[in-house]
């Protein structure tokens, strides 16, 4: 099993495509999760358009949550890739084992400190009267289940990461499967409405979580789970936490923005435009899956043969990744321009949503192509263990250009409402150009000294 996941060996665009055509199913999968729960709240009797604006509302919590299982999971899964391809593999065992128990200790300590603030939290997000109820009554129910999120989505990257992508597939598959199942069930002909959505939600991740566990403990792995590793190290723990830092905050910072949308939304537009953002947001997550797919699936690639010092291949694989993430978001932009409608009914048909929806969307994505070049370099910082370079830029894009923006622009603009839609193309232009050129400035030049040393 070692020899055949060797990266070393063969075609470069093949073991990447080998790895990133599962994971971007697997995203795309996993963003059913909140977007199927929306289509469905969507059309809930009498209060889908409110009760979609509250749900909109609980996003920061759900990134939250999310950027603490990606501290453990996106910081642990590259450093186990560089050691397999150095060859440590107790040293890697030893990191995942430490990730498995840091990962349990932050969802503990989110789920108590979210419950505790959750009330006045969700109108600090932008909730109003009419919509508070059905915000809190998803959060409540979802965050108390928060435990077995964060172990699906902080594991899995450990099982894609030994070159186990079709596995890591059936990680968000079995979870979805079972979500699009119960979402009808308890929502409808339970009468649960929005509380059931959340319930269905923490089930399904529950059997996702079980079935991570199972695998990573089974002989079929190459870096096994094993009980005595399952410990707190604090030399680990700094490690995958400066790593993971970077996705951590990345998600973090969404969680800012979307306050600060919400917020500037609240102002100057009203709960309309609050619903607008909700389905915009959701039509992203899934757009952006295939883009964050192929990231991930170049991640174990080239970090497996930058710690094996094959700098070539290293470089081969950024430039792949590159070409076909450009191409996706491309194709992503060109379609959001001239069919914007049909994303915004897929959630919700009323004529005032659309309206408001349409231009909104189109200005919200016009720049979409960029983040492919983004998403190049801000995972290839992660694989090669650049931490400072990786946490930086995801800050840069959100925190110190999209937030500021969301908040300047509706007020000392003639866009008004508009504003808060233009802050998002702005951050895609500034931020992806910004990381990637510092990535060829940098690293690249590097890279190439190191192949001509080890020449």
């Amino acid at each position: 099993m070692q020899s055949k996941n060797d990266f070393t060996q063969g075609s470069i665009p093949q073991a990447v495509m080998r790895l990133a055509l599962p994971m971007i199913g697997a995203q795309i999968i996993n963003a059913l999760y909140s977007v199927v729960d929306k289509m469905y709240i969507g059309r809930l009797p009498d209060i889908g358009a409110d009760a979609l604006a509250g749900v909109g509302i609980t996003f920061p919590f759900i990134m939250i949550v999310s950027a603490f299982a990606m501290l453990a999971g996106m910081g642990g899964a590259p450093l186990c890739s560089i050691a397999r391809g150095e060859g440590d593999i107790d040293g890697a065992e030893k990191i995942m084992g430490c990730s498995m128990a840091f990962l349990l200790a932050l969802g503990v300590g989110v789920t108590v400190l979210s419950l505790a603030i959750k009330g006045p939290a969700l109108y600090w997000f932008g909730a109003t009267p009419e919509i508070y109820a059905y915000a809190d009554q998803y959060i409540s129910i979802y965050l108390l289940g928060s435990l077995f999120v964060m172990m699906t989505l902080g594991m899995n990257p450990f099982i894609n990461s030994q070159g186990f992508s079709r596995t890591g597939m059936i990680t968000v598959a079995l979870g979805a499967v079972i979500n699009i199942i119960l979402d009808p069930v308890f929502m409808f002909a339970l009468g649960m409405g929005v509380r059931g959505a959340a319930l269905a939600t923490i089930l399904s991740q529950a059997a996702s979580a079980l079935w991570v566990v199972a695998f990573l403990r089974g002989k079929q792995c190459i870096l096994r789970l094993r009980r005595e590793y399952i410990r707190l190290d604090k030399a680990i723990i700094g490690r995958v936490a400066a790593l993971g830092a970077s996705t951590c905050t990345m998600n973090i910072t969404e969680s800012i923005v979307s306050i600060a949308c919400n917020q500037t939304l609240s102002i100057f537009g009203d709960k309309t435009y609050l619903s607008v953002m909700t389905v915009i947001s959701s039509v992203r997550q899934v757009l952006m899956m295939p883009v964050s797919g192929f990231g991930q699936g170049m991640q174990p690639v080239m970090g497996f043969n930058y710690g094996a010092k094959r700098y070539d291949r290293v470089r081969h694989c950024f430039r792949f990744t590159t070409v076909v993430s450009a191409v996706y978001a491309s194709c992503v932009c060109l379609a959001t321009l001239l069919f914007p409608e049909f994303f915004i009914r897929l959630f919700n048909a009323d004529p005032a949503l659309v309206e408001a929806g349409v231009p909104a969307l189109r200005l919200y994505f016009c720049l979409f192509f960029m983040l492919s070049l983004q998403m190049a370099g801000q995972y290839s910082f992660v694989a090669l263990g650049k931490s400072r370079q990786a946490t930086f830029f995801s800050l840069l894009r959100k925190a110190f250009i999209v937030a500021p923006m969301a908040l300047l622009l509706p007020r000392f603009t003639s866009l008004g409402v508009m504003g808060v839609f233009a802050a998002e193309p702005i951050s895609d232009f500034v931020g992806s150009t910004a990381c990637f050129v510092t990535f060829l400035l940098t690293v690249w030049p590097a890279l190439k000294k190191e192949e001509s040393l080890e020449a």
